[in-house]
C-alpha cells in the first residue's frame, strides 16, 4: 500500500515527533498532510496506526489508534509521540535512550467483525477483542513473535482486556480482525 517513499516520510515524522516529545517541544503539524501530498496520497488517508518502541530487542512503549479521524502522517506523529512518553507501562524514554530506539510502525486495515474463530489467520491477522466496557487488542506480529496458535491469541487478546482468558467463547464477547503494514525503520 504505502511506497518506500512514504514509509521513510512516516518514519521520519516518527523520529522527530518522539525526539520534540522527549525534550518536552511541542509537536509540530507534519509535512504530510494532505496539502503537501495531494488528497490520494496514503499519508492523507484516514486510518488506524501503532507505533511500537524497543530498546534493544524490549518494548519500550507503543500505543495507537484503531481508526482515525486524522491524516496517517498526523496519526503517526501523535502516537510517535505518546509511544514515546505516555505508555503507563513504561517511563517516558529519556533523551540519552534514543540512540537505541527501534521504530515500528503499524498501519491497520478497517477492522472486520468475524462469526467464527476460523477466519482468524495467526501472522495475518490481529485481534481485537470486547466485551462489554472491556476492549483489548493484539498486532498480528505479536502472536507471530510469540509463536501462539489460534486459541491462545485469543487467550492472551482476553487477557490484554483485563478478562478470563476464556472470554472469547462468550456470547457477549465481540472479535474483530485486521492486518497491518508493518513499516520496520532498520529496512528502509
Amino acid at each position: 500500500m504505502l511506497n518506500t517513499d512514504e514509509q521513510k516520510e512516516l518514519v521520519e515524522i516518527a523520529w522527530d515527533s518522539i525526539r520534540r516529545a522527549v525534550v518536552g517541544k511541542r509537536a509540530e503539524p507534519t509535512a504530510g498532510t494532505p496539502k503537501a501530498h495531494g488528497e490520494e496520497s496514503p499519508l492523507s488517508w484516514h486510518m488506524g496506526v501503532f507505533v511500537t518502541l524497543y530498546k534493544k530487542k524490549d518494548l519500550r512503549g507503543c500505543l495507537g489508534l484503531i481508526a482515525s479521524d486524522e491524516p496517517l502522517s498526523e496519526s503517526v506523529a501523535q502516537m510517535a509521540g505518546r509511544s514515546a512518553t505516555e505508555d503507563p507501562r513504561f517511563p517516558p524514554v529519556s533523551e540519552v535512550e534514543l540512540a537505541d530506539i527501534r521504530i515500528e510502525i503499524s498501519v491497520l486495515s478497517p477492522l472486520k467483525e468475524i462469526s467464527s474463530i476460523e477466519e482468524i489467520h495467526v501472522g495475518t491477522h490481529g485481534i481485537f477483542l470486547t466485551a462489554g466496557m472491556h476492549r483489548g487488542l493484539l498486532l498480528p506480529q505479536v502472536a507471530a513473535t510469540h509463536h501462539w496458535d489460534r486459541i491462545q491469541f485469543l487467550e492472551e487478546t482476553c487477557i490484554k482486556a483485563g478478562l478470563p482468558r476464556d472470554q472469547w467463547k462468550h456470547a457477549e464477547s465481540r472479535i474483530y480482525i485486521f492486518s497491518a503494514e508493518i513499516i520496520e525503520q532498520e529496512l528502509l
